[in-house]
Formats: structure tokens, C-alpha cells, sequence
């Protein structure tokens, strides 16, 4: 396999996430009309389970990769994938279909998360980074364009069509894989499966003063992401009237992300990981609350609108400059074991930013009070903790 094909391999199963969340978008309106008429907001639950799935699938996916090889798990993640993205099709409650997305996000975790190991076994240092930041370009591409894409398919085929375009790009990339990309782990260099290493990784990481607090602002910032994921369609169709034009606006805020990881990169060495996380959150603390008062305040539709989509924007921006500060940060430390705890940092701060953001988007009611108060609160937090990781590093240095 040449290196072009190989980087777009990684980055198709890299956007397997992007695509199970962003192109879901447009059609939560009529899931909640057609299985959960009397609680439209339930919908938003649809995001949610995936990204549960998902969170749980990381903790394990990375350590059985090592156990029982990449492609194994790959190939099994994929199959279950597919196999609920094949219920979903049928479901007639919403219940189900959680219950089937839940599914779903545990078996996209095995390409998304082991396709980052297959990329270490083949390559490294600036090879693989170079490579690493071709993959993650195009993947920051995709999730602009997805409810763009998802649309279009609901325009064609309802609703239930966007899990069939899921089973095909999932029976592509699986494809692809098993016939062109070689098994990159001999089993001599396999490991024994083993919990009680992971449950000591997680004892290790939940103790350690600076990684605890990274994850949980890391599960703060995500939590902000996954609450205007899952509010912003019908922010846009009930508080704006421009259900319409979503997809379009979505993708030119989403394409800030991108801009945002390349300024990151650029000054990360200059200003320091923690430094620009702080300086992100105290940003996001003044938008948030401009945006609160804003939404009190009799503005002319068309300025809330720009407003809104400005503040949509610098969210964007703040996913590209705080979660792989944060990340970093949070793996530091724990270089002597640091598969595993990549494993448990994605675990834990998926499933916790997903039980943030949950009653956050339960709580909408027509206006954006409710994720500009849920914002607002969750990045006053962050600010803090951040804070409080600045004392907890001067103590250790003294």
C-alpha cells in the first residue's frame, strides 16, 4: 500500500465518527416528530448514545488490538457497526433506535481508536507525523460537509436512508482494509489481555492531580461540543426560521476547527498547552455570557443571527486549541504506559462530557438560553480548573 492510500485509508475510518454524528444532524427534526412526538427533545438522545457507545468502546478496543491484533478488531468493530446501523433501519421506538445507536458507537470506536495504532506500527516520528496531520486534515474537512451530505440523502431517501449510507461507507472502508492493508502487529509482539493492567492505568490516572484535572476539563470543553451538536439544528429551525441554509452555516463554522488546529500548532511551543486552554475558556466564560444576555435583549432577527453563528464559530475554534492541548497535558505523565491511558483518557471524557451535555439539551424550550447558561457554566468551570492546574504545577515545581 503506497503512503497516499494509506493516509486515506486512516482518514475514512478516522471520519467513520464524523459522519455517525454530523450527518444525523438534519434528520433529528422528523425522528422526533415520528417516534417521540410528545418529547421532541428526546432526539437529541440520538447523538448522545453514540457518543456513550463510542466512549465505552475506546476504554477496551485499544488494549484487545494489542491482544489479538489490529485487524481482528477492526473488522469485529465494523461488523457491529454495520449490523446496527442495519436495526436502525427497522426500529419503530425510540428507544430501540438508542439502544441500536449505543450499538453503533461501540463499534465505530474500533476503527477510529485502533487505525491510531496501526498508523505507530508502521511509522514514526516526522514521517508519522506529517502523515498524522495529512489524515486529521481531511478528517476536519469532513464533519463541515456531513449534514450537508445527510440532507441530501433524507431528501432522497428519508430519514432511515442516511444508517444505509453508514452500512456502505462502513463496507467500504472494512473492505479496503481487510484486502489492501497487511496485519501491522506480529503475534510475537501481541500482548495478553489483561483488566486488572487497566483498572491500575485507571486507579494511576485518577490520582494523579494534573491528569485528573485535564480529563475533566477535557470532559468540560467536549460537553460544549456535544450540547451544541445537539441543539444547534433545532436552534437554527425553531429560534431562526432557517432550518434551510443549516447545513451551509454548519460547515462554514465547522471549517474553523481546521484553522483553529494549524494556529494551535503554530504557537503551542511559544505559549504552552495550559496557557492557551486558559486563555480559550476565559474567552468562551465572556461569549457565553454576552450570548446569555443577547438572548434577553429585543435584537433585530437578522444581528442574533450573526451573533449566534459568530458564537457557534468560536466554539468550533475552541475544539481545535483546548481537546489535544488537553490531551497532551493529560499524557504527559504517563508515558510509561501510554496506549492504555490513551484508552482511558477518550474513554472517560467522552462518557463524562455525554453525561454533561445530556440534561443540558433536555432543557431546550425554543430560545438558546439553555446552551448559552449550559456553556457558560460548563467553560466558568473549566476556567477554574484550569486555574487550579496552574497552582497544582507551582507546588510540584517548588
Amino acid at each position: 500500500m503506497s503512503r497516499p492510500e494509506f493516509i486515506a485509508l486512516i482518514a475514512m475510518m478516522f471520519a467513520t465518527i464524523a459522519f455517525s454524528v454530523d450527518a444525523m444532524l438534519p434528520a433529528l427534526p422528523q425522528i422526533g416528530q415520528e417516534l417521540s412526538p410528545d418529547n421532541v427533545n428526546r432526539a437529541q438522545l440520538i447523538l448522545i448514545s453514540f457518543m456513550v457507545g463510542m466512549g465505552a468502546g475506546t476504554f477496551i478496543v485499544g488494549p484487545l488490538s494489542d491482544s489479538f491484533g489490529r485487524k481482528p478488531v477492526i473488522l469485529a468493530g465494523s461488523a457491529i457497526y454495520i449490523a446496527a446501523s442495519a436495526a436502525c433501519l427497522f426500529v419503530e421506538s425510540i428507544e430501540l433506535l438508542l439502544l441500536a445507536r449505543l450499538m453503533q458507537g461501540l463499534g465505530a470506536s474500533g476503527p477510529r481508536v485502533v487505525s491510531l495504532a496501526i498508523m505507530r506500527d508502521l511509522y514514526s516520528g516526522r514521517i508519522m507525523a506529517r502523515m498524522m496531520s495529512i489524515a486529521m486534515m481531511i478528517f476536519t474537512l469532513f464533519p463541515a460537509f456531513a449534514p450537508l451530505l445527510g440532507t441530501g440523502i433524507i431528501a432522497v431517501l428519508g430519514w432511515r436512508g442516511i444508517f444505509l449510507a453508514f452500512i456502505v461507507f462502513s463496507l467500504i472502508a472494512s473492505t479496503w482494509m481487510a484486502t489492501r492493508l497487511p496485519e501491522t502487529l506480529p503475534k510475537p509482539n501481541r500482548r495478553p489481555f489483561r483488566p486488572r493492567l487497566m483498572i491500575s492505568a485507571l486507579h494511576e490516572m485518577v490520582t494523579h492531580p494534573t491528569v485528573r484535572l485535564s480529563i475533566i476539563v477535557q470532559s468540560l470543553c467536549m460537553g460544549m461540543l456535544i450540547t451544541m451538536l445537539t441543539m444547534v439544528q433545532q436552534i437554527y429551525d425553531l429560534v431562526f426560521d432557517r432550518a434551510d441554509v443549516f447545513p451551509f452555516w454548519f460547515a462554514a463554522s465547522a471549517l474553523v476547527a481546521g484553522l483553529a488546529s494549524l494556529l494551535n500548532a503554530t504557537i503551542v511551543v511559544r505559549i504552552g498547552m495550559r496557557r492557551i486552554v486558559t486563555w480559550v475558556l476565559f474567552l468562551q466564560v465572556v461569549l457565553a455570557a454576552g450570548m446569555a444576555v443577547a438572548s434577553e435583549l429585543t435584537l433585530p432577527h437578522s444581528t442574533f443571527f450573526a451573533l449566534f453563528v459568530a458564537w457557534q464559530a468560536t466554539l468550533n475554534f475552541g475544539v481545535g486549541t483546548t481537546l489535544g492541548n488537553l490531551n497532551a497535558i493529560a499524557m504527559e505523565p504517563m508515558g510509561h504506559i501510554a496506549g492504555m491511558a490513551a484508552s482511558v483518557i477518550g474513554a472517560l471524557s467522552t462518557i463524562l462530557a455525554a453525561c454533561i451535555a445530556t440534561p443540558v439539551g433536555q432543557l431546550f424550550n425554543g430560545t438558546i438560553q439553555p446552551m448559552a447558561f449550559g456553556i457558560l457554566t460548563m467553560a466558568g468551570a473549566g476556567y477554574l480548573l484550569m486555574l487550579r492546574m496552574k497552582r497544582v504545577e507551582e507546588l510540584q515545581a517548588v
